[in-house]
């Protein structure tokens, strides 16, 4: 018999753990936005030695999320020419920097659904051919489009269109990869590791289990270390034996806002009954119409940006216990964080694997789920990836909406230096956006309204001043906020939209400081 690697981990420090990673080296980075699972100090000592030495360079990197903290963390450590000859991100708002870098086309750039890189984990781990799924079908992630490519340099396809007993399916192509890095909190002596202070689970295991099984090494990142066999074999999320060297960083912190919070790893619950209410501007309001749509018992997805505060409004009205709100990093219960550290909640009743989550989620499991958008058209497509020119990642937000039942899509009617005042049940408007969102055509697609007609979801678009819902005839208005006018609406939109019944106004609770639910 031959063995394959060591029965312990070795431990090493950070310098020399990424001197391992070689020229043209394939690299899995398992982490998530705001420093969630994210082995921080090996990403920063990678970006230094290629600063110092020129190496490792044209590596091929892989990330199923976001990675930093929007201010030069995570995989902006590797923003430097030369360092990356591929990227490709479920996400790359987290890292504006690499962004830049791949919008310009200084290295090949793909954007794929994160669920998506998530379940392929799994397939790489268990040696099959790629993932099949209908996820992506009709969006920038098929093939027919841009197959999920950022720039013209990327010309290599990763999906390809499948037919399958008559119906259409994307087949994504399985990576494989020499280097993983991934992050726990503990390591005992021989390298299992355990995940007890973290604020998700993602995908640590199918990660180790992906790179040890393409004959990669692993380099977990950890904050401590415990002697061997004190660890409780439940509480192991990855045995030593997947785990090839260890780092030790005591300064870990638990995410990019906190050193260790225990409401986020599950130790202890702390009071929610008296949840700060969201400041009365034009972001409670599209937060409180959209709770209003979710009802009693649904499981409910949150998304990032503008409507991460339902979860806010939904804690405010009280109505925790009668909801079960969940994001796609796995957490389940709770309430939400909003801002850099989405993707973490407070008082979580259960932290699943993200692969798992976006089963649940592809599966058709969701009831609710609520979208920021940056761009909406006439046909009620949506635009989330790319704003305002910028490359920002689909992150899950296309697994999501293509399975949730009702999709409530949350913004602002206008962009980009928008003011209002809310007083007296009314909503004024005191400077207009420049940028108007509802166009013509978007410029990426996101969402694919006609594939979403097709299998009967309810889709919704909701604004400060007006709320509106996808028909067969396209987009439709239905409610206005107290003093604006269906021709004040409609000349800020770069289309017409049908108007095919009375408009009704919007909720008149939307518009005062009152606590308590608004009635849908």
């Amino acid at each position: 018999m031959r063995y394959t690697k060591d029965v312990k981990a070795r431990f090493v420090s950070a310098e020399e753990a990424v001197a391992l990673v070689p020229d043209g080296a394939s690299l899995l980075i398992e982490a998530s936005g705001g420093g969630v699972v994210e082995p921080d100090l090996l990403l920063s000592a990678l970006g230094e030695r290629f600063a110092r030495t020129g190496h490792p360079q044209g590596i091929s990197a892989l990330a199923c999320s976001g990675v930093g903290n929007r201010a030069g963390s995570g995989i902006d450590h590797f923003a430097q020419p030369g360092l990356l000859a591929r990227m490709v991100a479920g996400h790359w708002a987290m890292s504006p920097k690499l962004a830049a870098m791949a919008q310009d086309g200084e290295f090949e750039a793909y954007n794929l659904p994160q669920g998506v890189l998530a379940q392929l984990l799994r397939e790489t781990a268990a040696g099959r051919p790629g993932l099949f799924t209908r996820t992506g079908l009709g969006t920038f992630c098929d093939p027919r489009i841009d197959g999920g490519r950022l720039n013209d340099r990327t010309t290599e396809q990763l999906v390809r269109v499948v037919e399958i007993d008559g119906e259409e399916y994307l087949h994504y192509r399985t990576p494989r990869f020499d280097v993983g890095f991934i992050r726990g909190t503990t390591a005992d002596e021989k390298g299992n590791l355990t995940l007890e202070q973290e604020a998700a689970k993602i995908g640590v295991l199918a990660a180790a289990t992906a790179v040890r099984n393409s004959g990669g090494i692993v380099i977990a990142q950890v904050k401590r270390v415990a002697a061997a066999g004190s660890l409780k074999a439940r509480d192991v999320v990855v045995p030593a034996h997947l785990v090839d060297y260890v780092v030790v960083h005591p300064e870990q912190r638990q995410t990019a806002q906190t050193d260790y919070e225990p409401a986020f790893s599950g130790e202890l619950s702390v009071p929610l009954g008296l949840a700060e209410p969201l400041p009365l501007t034009e972001r409670a309001v599209v937060a409180r119409r959209a709770a209003a749509m979710i009802p009693r018992g649904a499981v409910v997805n949150l998304g990032v940006g503008m409507a991460d505060g339902v979860a806010a409004v939904v804690a405010e009205e009280g109505r925790l216990d009668e909801l079960t709100l969940t994001v796609e990093q796995g957490l389940v219960g709770g309430v939400p964080a909003r801002g850099v550290i989405f993707g973490v909640a407070w008082n979580p009743e259960a932290v699943v694997e993200h692969a798992a989550q976006f089963d649940f989620y592809d599966g058709g499991g969701l009831d609710v789920t609520c979208l920021g958008f940056a761009e909406v058209d006439a046909e009620g497509n949506v635009n989330s990836s790319l704003v305002d020119g910028r490359v920002f990642g689909a992150g899950g937000f296309i697994n999501i909406s293509q399975s949730a039942r009702r999709v409530v899509f949350c913004g602002t009617l206008t962009a980009g230096g928008l003011r209002t005042e809310i007083a007296d049940g009314r909503l004024t408007v005191l400077s207009e956006g420049r940028v108007r969102k509802f166009v013509p055509r978007v410029q990426h697609m996101t969402f694919n309204a006609a594939r979403a007609r097709a299998r009967g979801q309810e889709v919704f678009y909701v604004t400060e001043r007006a709320v509106f819902e996808l028909t067969d005839r396209g987009v439709a208005l239905r409610e206005i906020a107290p003093g604006q006018t269906v021709e004040g609406i409609t000349a800020l939109m770069g289309f017409e939209p049908v108007v095919d019944r009375e408009v009704v106004p919007m909720p008149a609770g939307l518009f005062t400081a009152a606590e308590g639910r608004v009635a849908s």
